[in-house]
């Protein structure tokens, strides 16, 4: 998991300093293909070509549909804000999964992870820092971002346990390039890639699926209450890129919000581990 995350940051790092001479869907577009050229042979080699076709399912498109919405929003935030506030901001995507299984499915929440999820919530402003005007759009995708992914992560209870993960990614990678392309072709002129754009985002369709495949085989080895903590370590790497690549760093009001989004999503995890043992217990 902790190599999943810096794989998911390494790719955002890199589509970032593509967005500083292209436009952010023209990136998706770029990255997508890059990602689907790297995905189909690896695709082949693990024998999963049979997969493929049940990226069409309902359930798949339902939930690669969310997960298209979420990243055209992320990628116009990330080009105009710093990567450790974006990243920092999606990650109470979690907390927003408690909050709709309680409302869609009647999931008990509970004072304590209740609590839990507004402090997570006000970690996020803390992050966001909002004027007197407001939140910033920018801030705004950021937070819709968290959203469709956290209806994406509800969606996939939907998804049949017999498709593959990695099968799961590459419909997602597809729908986003073709959703990419859709909004580019809509609001966006193109610009023509230098050498430099292409290698950035070759690379980050390597890091893209990389990341995929770790947080697959994640999932696949571990237990899912080991494995699952380790997710937070997105706003960890994303701090460091921040500070290493864009000499950007946080300023205190923002770390104290990360930090606070942090320990909620960890402590609202723990909390779900002790009650699965307690109804296992005879």
């Amino acid at each position: 998991m902790v190599a999943a995350t810096a794989s998911f940051v390494t790719n955002d790092t890199l589509m970032k300093l593509a967005t500083a001479g292209l436009p952010p869907y023209e990136v998706l577009v770029l990255r997508g293909v890059s990602a689907t050229l790297w995905a189909v042979p690896v695709l082949l080699v693990l024998k999963l070509g049979g997969d493929i076709p049940s990226i069409l399912r309902r359930s798949l498109l339902l939930r690669n549909g969310l997960e298209v919405l979420g990243i055209l929003s992320f990628i116009v935030a990330l080009a105009h804000m710093p990567i450790a506030d974006a990243t920092a901001l999606g990650q109470i995507t979690p907390l927003l999964v408690l909050l709709g299984a309680s409302l869609m499915f009647g999931e008990t929440l509970g004072w304590v992870r209740g609590m839990l999820v507004r402090l997570g919530f006000t970690g996020a402003v803390m992050v966001a820092q909002p004027s007197r005007e407001g939140l910033s759009v920018f801030a705004l995708l950021a937070l819709a971002n968290a959203v469709f992914s956290a209806g994406r992560d509800i969606a996939s209870r939907r998804v049949a346990t017999g498709v593959p993960g990695l099968v799961v990614a590459f419909g997602a990678i597809v729908m986003v390039l073709v959703g990419a392309g859709i909004a580019h072709i809509a609001l966006e002129d193109w610009t023509t890639p230098s050498s430099r754009h292409l290698l950035l985002l070759g690379a980050a369709g390597l890091f893209l699926l990389g990341g995929h495949f770790c947080l697959f085989m994640a999932y696949r080895v571990g237990p899912a209450s080991t494995v699952a903590p380790f997710f937070y370590f997105f706003t960890v790497w994303a701090v460091i890129s921040g500070v290493l690549v864009f000499g950007q760093f946080p300023n205190r009001l923002a770390l104290a919000g990360m930090l606070l989004v942090v320990l909620s999503g960890v402590a609202v995890l723990i909390l779900d581990q002790r009650r699965r043992r307690r109804s296992l217990a005879p």
